[in-house]
């Protein structure tokens, strides 16, 4: 059997963008994205704390130790500027690997989304 587990946590960044008109996605300081185990493209979902929304998207880098945390596209919608999020990437493994697995847990600082 296989199970879905969480890989990868983010844990309440600010939103510092919504780009309406850009393709899609969420760009990510890819200093958050290397300590959370999260590659380009990978899927992610997005908890919105502020409003309960909760959507999925893939993520592209941005500039590193920036704090960059911008929803593009129709995603944009869904979240206000300063908006605390949490994201997660979930894996699928065997159930007895899934037992021993430790997931990346990450922490920024809430007010500059920034590793300290």
């Amino acid at each position: 059997m296989q199970v879905h587990v969480v890989k990868s946590k983010i844990h309440r960044v600010k939103v510092t963008g919504a780009d309406l008109n850009y393709i899609g996605s969420i760009t990510i300081d890819e200093d958050l994205m290397e300590a959370a185990n999260i590659i380009e493209g990978e899927k992610v979902q997005i908890v919105n704390n502020n409003n309960g929304e909760r959507l999925e998207t893939y993520v592209i880098p941005g500039t590193r130790n920036s704090g960059e945390i911008t929803l593009n596209g129709a995603a944009a919608r869904k979240v206000a500027k300063g908006d605390i999020l949490i994201l997660i990437a979930y894996a699928i493994m065997d159930f007895e690997e899934a037992k021993s697995f430790k997931p990346s847990l990450v922490f920024p600082d809430e007010e500059t989304n920034l590793l300290t």
